[in-house]
């Protein structure tokens, strides 16, 4: 069965972005003692997953609608209003994401990131398809923003698998989602 993780940068308070949807450097930390590990991690991973305001972001930076944000790693879109030709890396998933998620993990062994966005985190949580948390806590609080969970207001606990922390101020613990322990 595959595992969900939801691998993504946040603020000390909670926003995967500012309230513009930007992620930039004006946000996060993209150079330091962390970034090898982030790239490490990212390798190893064999499914992206993303909302489509995570996918479009990478536009600004010259990503054209179906190619992939992440090479060698295969791309499930989440979008109603996007309009691409799926191809053999990058799939426009334009069905309710809980089904084709839940049949995902169960169709295969592979580790699958959830790489963003907040909704469709949200939307997993709230439905107990994630598995693992792996927080990129950047040392900033932005006061407003796009939320790590979106509107869910589910209550759970988790479980501390990991901590590291860096020289750059950034932490990174790992946690294990547990549903039905709340």
């Amino acid at each position: 069965m595959g595992q969900v993780v939801y691998h993504v940068a946040t603020t000390l308070d909670n926003f995967i972005a500012d309230v513009h949807g930007n992620a930039n450097e004006s946000v996060f930390l993209y150079e330091g003692d962390h970034v090898p590990d982030f790239i490490n991690h990212i390798n190893q991973y064999d499914i992206v997953l993303m909302g489509s305001k995570t996918y479009a972001y990478g536009f600004q930076y010259g990503l054209k609608p179906g190619e992939p944000g992440y090479k060698g790693i295969k791309h499930y879109v989440f979008s109603k209003s996007m309009n691409f030709e799926s191809n053999e890396e990058v799939t426009l998933v334009k069905d309710d994401p809980v089904p084709f998620i839940r049949n995902l993990k169960q169709t295969t062994d592979k580790k699958i990131w959830l790489c963003g966005g907040g909704e469709l985190a949200g939307t997993l949580l709230d439905h107990a398809l994630l598995d693992l948390l792996v927080l990129k806590i950047n040392p900033v609080m932005i006061g407003q923003g796009i939320s790590l969970f979106g509107n869910s207001k589910k209550h759970i606990n988790l479980k501390l698998l990991d901590l590291k922390k860096y020289e750059s101020g950034v932490i990174l613990p790992t946690y294990q989602i547990m549903y039905g322990s709340a």
